[in-house]
Formats: structure tokens, C-alpha cells, sequence
């Protein structure tokens, strides 16, 4: 399912939602362990897991951009900065596992935003595939499926 987008006051707000039948404790761990979270974003670490603390966001020329975490409720919510912009991931119980919304607050939409959409969108499949002890075998070909629908979504949104 493709993000949900809307205008808002400030820029634009994409909302990804994941109904998963894992427990909370099992996706917040995907979320916030090392060694997890290097298996569906490597580029991430937690350096500091407390809000004030650092996600680091491994750069290709070797330095690394820090996030701060504004936001920390364990099994529950985590949001950071990512540039100028927001991420808040939530979690919710539900009777068979647990629902992860992912926000992104969006403070301009650049020609980088479509690419960034649906790379948050493949995450996403990736974590409910590892925790259902399967694969993607060629994330880059997911990515490649869902681009253009972004590409759509944002020309809707703002024109």
C-alpha cells in the first residue's frame, strides 16, 4: 500500500502504514537494535538511544549525518530529525500482532522526494519480511516498482 500524502500548514505529511503479526517488542527491536535495523537500512545506527540522543545516517563519502531524537516511548513511538524534515515511527498492539505508521513530516518536496517515498515504503516491506523469516530478493527491483507510483502521487498532491 502506497503512503498516504497530504498538504499541510508547513510542507506535506507521508503516512505508511503496516499491519504485521509480530509482537510490539519484536518490531521496536527492528527499530532500535543495531543489528537489526543494518538489516533493512544499513546506511542507520543508533549512536545514543534517548530522546537528545543521535541515529547517524552513514554518508557515501565515509562521514555521517546525525539525527536527532526528539521523541522516545519504548514499543511504542520513535521520531528523529532526517535533514529538514521528520520521521516518527508508531506502534500500535492490535489482537494478532501490532500496526507500524511511519510519518514522515516533509518540509519541501524536492525531485529527491518520490525516491525517498518509496525507499521508506520498500523498508518497510523489508522489516515484515525479516520478521517473517523471509527475504526480498532484489530490493532494488521492488524499489523500481513502487518509484513511478510515487512519482504520481506527488505530482497529485502538488499541483
Amino acid at each position: 500500500m502506497l503512503a498516504a500524502m497530504e498538504q499541510t500548514e508547513n510542507g506535506y505529511t507521508a503516512r505508511f502504514e503496516r499491519h504485521l503479526p509480530h509482537p510490539v517488542e519484536q518490531v521496536w527491536a527492528m527499530l532500535t537494535e543495531n543489528e537489526k535495523l543494518a538489516q533493512w537500512f544499513s546506511e542507520l545506527r543508533v549512536d545514543d538511544l534517548r530522546v537528545g540522543g543521535m541515529i547517524k545516517f552513514a554518508m557515501p563519502d565515509g562521514t555521517f549525518l546525525d539525527m536527532e531524537i526528539l521523541d522516545l516511548t519504548p514499543n511504542s513511538a520513535l521520531a528523529y530529525t532526517w535533514g529538514e524534515d521528520r520521521v516518527r515511527f508508531e506502534l500500535q498492539k492490535e489482537q494478532a500482532g501490532c500496526t507500524l505508521t511511519l510519518i514522515e513530516t516533509i518540509h519541501q518536496v524536492t525531485p529527491h522526494t518520490p525516491k525517498d517515498l518509496a525507499g521508506w515504503h520498500v523498508c518497510l516491506d523489508v522489516i515484515g519480511a525479516l520478521l517473517a523469516g523471509k527475504t526480498i530478493e532484489s530490493r532494488k527491483s521492488e524499489w523500481e516498482k513502487v518509484y513511478p507510483r510515487y512519482i504520481e502521487l506527488i505530482d497529485t498532491i502538488t499541483q
